[in-house]
């Protein structure tokens, strides 16, 4: 992270959690536009945290983007506690999105969700007027997962905004088949990007911070 810095806050959602934020940031000079990365992290309940995205920020950040995670509520050394389903983590994003428009200027939000984070972020996007576009890294789209995550899939697959799903080809949660399935009924613009070979966790980890980052990149470009 030689090429940009990272900066800790605390936000406040409304219903009073507080969130453990962090901002990577590039050299001032080398920031490319207005537009702000909001990446939001897995499932909390089995021990998700804004750690697991801190590379794909941190190459953001050294790509001249401005990047952003957050502990939601019970994560992390945030306060509060994490719901079954994800729908209490929402204000968290809403609330670190108001924090991105009002402190950082910006009138341009990507909203990235890594696994059940991509449902929650699903859920706000139409919801927060700055988010100009959505990615999804992993989406729950399974049955077994649909039990606790079902009740987002309408919201951002109803998005008018452009759409980027990314999967994995071996994910446990979700088959290729359902994914597609879900996705013909999407909204819109969206697209989908298949990993070959790549597991649900697996994707999460390190080895591909630099190819989901690059994913990412090319598809600000495109908006």
């Amino acid at each position: 992270m030689s090429n940009c810095t990272v900066e800790s806050t605390t936000v406040e959602t409304s219903d009073g959690v507080k969130l453990h934020t962090r901002l990577f940031k590039p050299k001032e000079d080398e920031i490319r536009n207005n537009l702000v990365i909001v990446l939001v992290h897995p499932y909390s309940i089995l021990g998700g945290c804004q750690a697991l995205l801190r590379g794909i920020a941190a190459r953001l950040a050294e790509k001249g983007y401005r990047a952003v995670t957050f502990d939601m509520r019970g994560a992390g050394r945030s306060n509060g506690r994490a719901s079954l389903t994800g729908f209490a983590e929402i204000k968290d994003v809403f609330a670190v999105c108001r924090w991105v428009s009002d402190h950082l200027t910006s009138d341009r939000i990507l909203l990235v969700g890594s696994s059940a984070g991509a449902p929650i972020a699903g859920s706000a996007v139409d919801e927060i007027e700055e988010v100009v576009g959505y990615v999804s890294l992993g989406y729950p789209f399974g049955m077994t997962a649909s039990i606790l995550f079902g009740r987002h899939h309408k919201a951002i697959l109803r998005s008018q905004k452009p759409k980027l799903f990314v999967m994995g080809t071996r994910d446990g949660f979700t088959s290729v088949k359902q994914l597609k399935n879900k996705l013909s009924s999407a909204a819109e613009r969206v697209e989908l990007h298949l990993i070959e070979g790549a597991g649900h966790f697996q994707m999460e980890g390190p080895a591909y911070d630099t190819q989901m980052a690059n994913l990412i990149l090319t598809f600000i470009a495109s908006l």
